[in-house]
């Protein structure tokens, strides 16, 4: 692969690390923070919403919420564990697609497509090219005895 294709690959998922991590650590950080109006408000598979928006739910959906933005956003901003925490990220941003969803529109501006389909698609990119390798933790860690002996381990870091 090119060096500049490299260098826009490591970019692109620093960016969208330090995103994540951002997006997560302001709610990690917020007491008052909580996700429960924007399920409660969701338009399509509104049942399915509301039902993480119940008050024996919310507690658990808004804890797995913030730390797995910020957990998703270290890894990728450091490059560690990208094959697993960019499709987790993928996942988090369509969840996050159909509350706002009024099909066809996700938002006055758009039809389909608005920034949570693009950024699951730039994380899945990111988890397809094992992104974590260009300049990031995993290709340290693929070398460790500990992921040599164990190939699921080089899946996950490799």
């Amino acid at each position: 692969m090119p060096r500049s294709t490299r260098w826009l690959v490591v970019l692109l998922r620093v960016a969208m690390g330090w995103m994540l991590l951002y997006a997560g650590i302001t709610k990690v950080l917020d007491p008052a923070w909580t996700a429960a109006g924007y399920l409660r408000n969701a338009h399509t598979f509104s049942a399915f919403y509301q039902w993480f928006a119940q008050p024996g739910n919310i507690e658990w959906v808004n804890a797995l919420n913030a730390w797995g933005l910020t957990l998703i956003g270290i890894a990728l901003f450091v490059g560690l564990g990208v094959r697993v925490a960019a499709p987790l990220g993928a996942a988090l941003m369509l969840l996050y697609y159909f509350p706002v969803l009024q099909f066809p529109h996700p938002n006055a501006h758009s039809y389909l497509v608005d920034e949570h389909i693009v950024y699951a698609l730039a994380l899945l990119v990111l988890a397809a090219m094992g992104a974590g390798r260009m300049m990031g933790l995993d290709a340290w860690c693929a070398r460790l005895p500990l992921c040599r002996r164990y190939p699921r381990l080089r899946s996950i870091f490799g």
